[in-house]
C-alpha cells in the first residue's frame, strides 16, 4: 500500500526520533548503515522531508539530519502525504483517480463500498499515530530498524 520510499521515510524518522536529543545531526551514511537502506535513495527521501519542515538538514562534514519538530507533533499522515501524496488516501484502488472522476455517471467502482470503511480507518490511523507513539512501540521491538 505504501511505497518503499514512504516506508523508508517512516523508518528513518522513527530512527532519528529515537536518538538522544543532545546527539545533534546524524549523517546519511550512519542512518543508511543502521537501517540497512541504500544511501542515495534514502538521502532523497530525507531531503524531501526536510523541504516539508519535518526534518532539519545541514550539509557538510559535520552535517546530517535531525527532527525539526517534536516527535509528538509529527504524524504518520504528515510523512505519507509528503512522500506518497494524497492519492493513496483519495484514489480508487482500481483506477488512478477517484471513483466519481472515473465514471461519468458517478457510479463507484465495484469495491468502492467495501474499501471506503478501510480507507477511513487508515486515514484515522495515520492522523492519530505520532512518531513519538511509534518510538515508544519501537523501543519494545528492534525489528523496526532491521
Amino acid at each position: 500500500m505504501l511505497s518503499n520510499s514512504c516506508r523508508y521515510g517512516i523508518r528513518a524518522v522513527i530512527y532519528l526520533a529515537s536518538l538522544p536529543q543532545n546527539k545533534g545531526k546524524t549523517g546519511i551514511k550512519q542512518i543508511s548503515r543502521d537501517l540497512n537502506l541504500p544511501s542515495p535513495f534514502l538521502a532523497k527521501i530525507l531531503q524531501l522531508l526536510a523541504r516539508q519542515k519535518i526534518l532539519d538538514s545541514t550539509k557538510g562534514p559535520h552535517g546530517g539530519f535531525s527532527l525539526l519538530k517534536d516527535a509528538r507533533n509529527i504524524t504518520l499522515l504528515d510523512i505519507v502525504k509528503t512522500i506518497d501524496g494524497e492519492d493513496i488516501l483519495t484514489n480508487c484502488i482500481i483506477h488512478n483517480e477517484t471513483c466519481t472522476k472515473v465514471d461519468k455517471d458517478k457510479k463507484p467502482c465495484p469495491v468502492h463500498d467495501d474499501f471506503i470503511g478501510i480507507r477511513t480507518d487508515i486515514i484515522k490511523l495515520f492522523r492519530n499515530r505520532t512518531i513519538y507513539d511509534l518510538v515508544r512501540t519501537a523501543n519494545r521491538s528492534e525489528k523496526v530498524f532491521i
